[in-house]
This record gives C-alpha cells, structure tokens and sequence, in this order.
C-alpha cells in the first residue's frame, strides 16, 4: 500500500485522532488484553493469549493539571500536553493499565480578574452587579472556555481519557473539598482569625503570601518629629493614629525611657499622648531604631501590637482611601494625598529630613497594585501540623523530584511554612459555607489527585490512587504541588504521586517571558497548523532538559517539519519497495542483517532506559538522530542493490529487514510524533497488526 507523495498534515490530524477516539484506547477499562511480542512484532510461540492478562496490567496514573478554563492555550500548555502525553503513550505501549485523566480549573480570582477585564471594555463593573448575575455570567464564559480548551487540547495529540474529565466545580469535587474542610475544623486545623492580611485594593480581595510579588522600588524614607524621638517611615499617610513609639529595649540611644511612659507629642492632627514601647523585632540600624507603630496596616506592628496588647485603629479603607481620622484627607487615595500630607509636616515642622530609599513592595500577582495589609476575619489552614507528614514522606524519598533540586527547594519552605488565608472576597469559586467568602481555588485545587479520582469509596479511586506522575511548571510548586502533597497525605494517608516532573517555561525566540502586553505570546495552534503538530512536539522536546526554560524559536519547528517529511518520504520509499513480500514469513538473514536489528534492538533498550528515567529531551534525540542519520541515510541507501537485483532470498531478506527497522522506528516515535506514525503505521503490511499503533508493544519490552 503507497503513501502519498507528500505528507498534509492538515488532511491527516483530524482524521487520526477520531480514529484513536473511537477506538476506545484512551480508556483504560477498554484496553485490549496484554500481548507479549517479539521486537519484530511477531507472537513468540508459548506467549499467553489469556484474556486474564488485562486485569494483570499494572496502572500508570497521570493527572492533567486541570487548565485554567478562562482563554486559550498558549504555549506552555502545548509543553505540558507533549510531555504528559510521551509518558501516557509510552506506558501503554509498555503494557500498563494507563490512565490520563484530563480536566479543567475554574480558577477562581484568576478567572473572576479575567472576566473583570472584559466586563471593563463592555463600561460594566463587577461592584455594580449582583453576585447571582456575576456568577452566571462567569460560568457561561468559563463553560465556552472549557469546550475551547477541550478542542485545543486534542489538536496537540493527547491521548487523555475524556470520559472521565473532570471540572473542579463538579458537584463531587465540590463535596470533596467540602468534606475536607470539615474535617480541618474538627481536627482544629483550621481556624476563623481577626489577623492582618494582603489585601488588594483593586479586586477587593485578600491573598495569600503566594498570590503576592516582590517588588524592589526606590521611594522616599521621610524623618519626622515626634516628640523626643525622630522616627523614619515610607508611608506618612498611614501615620495619622500612631500613639505608640517603639525602640529595641537593648537600644543605649534610648535607655532614658522606660516600657509604658507615657509621652505627649505634637503630631500630625494635633497632640497625642504617645505611649514607649520596648521590643525586640526593632532594627536598630533601620533610621534612628526608633519607629511608631501602625498595627493596622504592617505584619511587623501587628504582631508587635499582639503580644503587647496595644490598640489597633484603621487608617486606610479597603478601597485604599483614608478614612475620618485623617481629617481634611478623609477620602482621598493616599498615592494622591501623600505629597500633601508631606506639605502638613512640613508646614507644621514636623519634616526633618528627607533621603531615597530603595526597598521591597509587595504587589499583587494579577495587577500589580500595590499590596495594602489590612486587618480582617478570614479562615485559616494551620499549616506546620500539616507540613510534617510532608516533609517526612520528601526526606524519606517517597516523592522524587525531577530535577533532584526541586527536593531542598520544597523542603525549604514547608519547614518555613506560615498559616494560610484561604478566604477569597470574590463571587466566583467554590463558597465558604455559610458566608459570601469563597475558597481560595488552590485549597480546592490542592485536593486535585484525590478529588478527581472520587475519594473514597470509588473503583478509580481505589486503582489510580496514589498517581504515579505529576508534571507541571517548577513555577508553582509553592502554590500547588505543596499542597497537594499535604492535603493528600492529610486526607488519604499515602502520597498523591510517587514522581513530581517540572518543566521550565515556555519563552519567545528572544528568551523572554511571553504576555499579553507584550505581545510575544505564541499560540500553539499556529505552528501546528503551518508545521503539523508533530514537528510541533517533538520541537518542544528535543534537548529540553526538566527545570529549565526553552526559547521558542518557528525556525525549531520549521526544522523538524523536515524531519517529519524525511520519515514519511523513508517511509514510502519502504513501502513502495515491498512487491512480493509475505508478511509473518522471516527469510534467511546474512550476518549482516543481524548485525543491524542487533544494532537496531540495542537503539530500542537505550531509548527506554531514557524514557523509565524520564529522560525524554535524550531518547527524541537519539530516535531522531537514529531514523535519520542511520536509516534513512545509511540503511536505506545500502539495501538500494539488493532490492532491485534479482537475486530473490537476498530481495525478501532487504525487504524484511527495511520493514522491522521501519516499524521499530516507528514504534520509538509515537510517543514523540503520534500522528505520522499512525498514519504510516495504518499501511504497513504487518500480519499481527493492531487496530492502532498506541497499543502496540514497545520494542524491548
């Protein structure tokens, strides 16, 4: 059977992806029975034909981090789906009961700020309408998202089981993550607090220390009067109640004072009685190492004020305006009041000095507000009682992480671990019963593996759990993997995933970060349509070790789009030269052909050795060095004589011979190109041929 001169992909995908569809095979339930074959595809005589073999097959369990389901894939998404689906397709084809089971992330204050910028351009705003409307409007967008996202995701080839995608606002999820928290309150490990929390004055919502982004930036550091003292502060509008100043009790500048004395000072409104405080958490070095406290609106004067029982009063709303106590800057957002309150001070001779002042800010992932502490009722997770069992699993290697470094990184910060504010002030997401509040959606999200797979009482639960592998972006292995590994320690007693894989980040041709606002955001679609999307996957691949960032370059593609025109151009070449063959008979071989399938089955074990240490960036590269530099090149020009001479044993030998390197080949590339080698795979005549070459048997199985 021929192939076509040239190979269209764009005639081709579709096609082969309704056939995998259809066949059933993404499923694992529906897999045939096992097949033990030979490298050359033949059964070995006394294989077991049992249809027993299949509940024998041993499960390989991937989760698909469920993708935020409010836009398109970029190409980051396209690196997680090739590298899934390499570890699907190979574990199949090896054998194993293999399950990927995709789903989708509502995405909570992520989606609600997508949504928020849409409602923008239309003149609307989300603090204009009902939490009812918000709501339903959110879930349509984010539905059409989820078909799109869906379609998206089978045009990159991956071979996940859509029967059972799951969505994080299913109802069973929704009852998981339910049923957690409850059991956090009953085991006291969660906890309803009045403490200070990053808030953001723009979405009007309180985040979590992750959800936050250190900024350097170069301010003023203003000295002003008070009292007796010189005090320095970046932020003289949240001044205005401060009655408390603070130095460290070993500070000899101020052994004068005494803790509790008393002071009267002129301040900014006035005089105020002011009130010495001596602790330990003063810099002495910072300024003049005395400070006046703002417990409202600084983690540090917070928990100064709670363990000396000292007021608190608010000075900024949670709209970032101040409030009465500022007097004739009630009202006023405190960037535009800060140089008039500056004038005051200085008017009132309260301004000593001023100096630049470089320092961190923390922003708000999202908008990059500036973050503004605020003290408020919101639930929080006790994190260091669950951080323990988690370290203890890491340290003890019952999770391996590739690269090895990601190990110290996590360990770092779980045995640093602080309280987390899971309260989200937003419509969208998962609600807190009882309340208007949501659940931050990486509390619902950090219960993905368990969750997904119907804790407790289900069938997969009970085959696929604990998953074998979590791939996903060394960016946020704080946000998410952390916590699924506490949560799922917590909840089910064994480790979510025995291997974390992180992937570095997908940047443009330049090595920069792709956005939006840059512009340089690369639709994966773009290239498959113009390349293919085997050129596409395997471009990602080859070379691109785990943990590190890989320039996207269309030249890359474009590259091995040659490669894909040189395997199907061999290909054909085979095929066309297989007049007379009799499929399943093996002719006599010369030492010579030997020699190549031996050299041929020692290229198959290397390539599995790197694909069990999960070395993909190396076995693509051999395959493809091996199809196309030893093959195509060499093999295929050296059997040319033979197989157009008349000697017949030596023909059908050349033809054997050319037809297992072909169909080994082909077999080593799936995981990497899986639509081409299907496609070829389909014409080949093979005797024992499968109805598709994802179940066939890895060579050097």
């Amino acid at each position: 059977m021929e192939l076509p001169t040239t190979y269209d992909h764009t005639k081709v995908e579709d096609k082969i992806y309704a056939l995998w569809e259809k066949s059933g095979f993404f499923n694992p339930d529906r897999l045939p029975k096992r097949e033990v074959l030979s490298p050359s595809g033949l059964r070995p005589s006394g294989s077991n034909d049992s249809s027993k073999d299949n509940k024998r097959r041993k499960p390989f369990t991937i989760l698909m981090p469920p993708t935020n389901a409010n836009g398109s894939l970029h190409a980051g998404h396209g690196l997680v789906l090739t590298i899934e689906d390499i570890m699907t397709r190979y574990k199949r084809m090896r054998g194993y009961k293999t399950l990927w089971l995709p789903g989708l992330d509502h995405a909570g204050f992520e989606t609600q700020v997508v949504y928020e910028k849409q409602l923008e351009k239309e003149g609307r705003s989300r603090f204009q309408m009902e939490p009812q409307q918000l709501y339903r409007e959110i879930m349509e967008f984010t539905l059409n998202n989820k078909k799109n996202i869906e379609n998206q995701t089978r045009k990159i080839g991956a071979s996940c089981d859509w029967s059972r995608e799951k969505f994080t606002l299913d109802a069973n999820v929704v009852e998981t993550v339910y049923a957690t928290f409850k059991k956090l309150s009953r085991d006291n490990l969660v906890y309803r607090g009045r403490r200070i929390i990053n808030w953001c004055a723009k979405h009007q919502t309180s985040l979590s220390d992750l959800e936050t982004i250190d900024r350097e930036q170069e301010d003023t550091l203003y000295y002003l009067q008070y009292g007796p003292f010189t005090i320095a502060t970046a932020r003289p509008e949240t001044k205005f109640g401060d009655k408390y100043v603070v130095v460290h009790p070993k500070d000899e500048r101020y052994k004068q004072y005494r803790e509790g004395q008393k002071i009267e000072v002129e301040w900014m409104n006035g005089k105020v009685e002011a009130t010495v405080i001596k602790d330990e958490a003063i810099d002495m070095e910072f300024g003049t190492g005395a400070m006046t406290i703002t417990p409202w609106h600084d983690p540090v004067d917070f928990d100064i004020a709670k363990r000396k029982k000292l007021d608190e009063e608010q000075i900024i709303d949670f709209r970032g305006k101040l409030l009465p106590i500022a007097g004739e800057f009630a009202g006023m957002n405190i960037r535009e009041a800060r140089p008039l309150i500056v004038e005051k001070l200085k008017t009132k001779g309260l301004l000593v000095k001023t100096e630049p002042y470089k320092h961190t800010v923390k922003v708000c992932y999202k908008c990059e507000t500036l973050i503004e502490p605020q003290i408020r009722e919101q639930w929080f997770v006790s994190m260091k009682e669950l951080a323990k069992p988690a370290i203890k699993a890491i340290v003890k290697n019952e999770i391996v992480f590739i690269p090895k470094h990601y190990k110290k990184i996590i360990l770092h910060w779980l045995k640093n671990i602080e309280d987390w504010n899971i309260s989200r002030q937003i419509v969208w997401g998962i609600p807190i019963p009882g309340e208007t509040d949501t659940f931050d959606t990486w509390f619902s999200s950090g219960q993905w593996p368990f969750a997904a797979l119907g804790y407790p009482n289900s069938k997969d639960f009970k085959t696929f759990y604990p998953t074998d592998v979590m791939e996903t972006a060394g960016e946020i292995i704080f946000f998410w993997v952390a916590r699924m590994i506490m949560l799922g320690l917590y909840v089910t007693g064994k480790v979510p995933f025995k291997t974390v894989y992180l992937h570095g980040l997908v940047l443009d041709a330049k090595g920069k970060k792709m956005s939006k606002s840059k512009g340089n955001v690369i639709n994966p679609l773009d290239l498959t349509t113009k390349y293919g999307t085997d050129a596409f996957r395997i471009g990602l691949i080859v070379g691109n070790t785990p943990g590190t960032s890989l320039a996207l370059d269309e030249n890359r593609i474009r590259g091995y789009r040659n490669f894909a025109n040189k395997v199907w151009n061999a290909s054909r070449f085979v095929l066309m030269n297989l007049e007379g063959f009799k499929a399943g008979k093996k002719p006599t071989l010369s030492p010579a052909d030997k020699k190549i399938l031996t050299a041929l089955s020692k290229t198959a074990k290397e390539a599995t050795k790197l694909m069990d240490e999960f070395k993909f960036y190396k076995a693509s590269e051999l395959v493809y060095h091996y199809f196309w530099h030893t093959f195509a090149d060499k093999i295929i020009e050296a059997q040319k004589p033979r197989l157009g001479g008349k000697d017949a044993k030596a023909k059908a030998a050349s033809q054997y011979l050319l037809l297992e390197i072909l169909q080994t080949s082909l077999k080593l590339l799936h995981p990497f190109m899986p639509f081409i080698t299907e496609e070829i795979y389909q014409k080949l005549p093979l005797k024992n041929k499968k109805k598709t070459i994802m179940i066939e048997s890895w060579p050097s199985s």
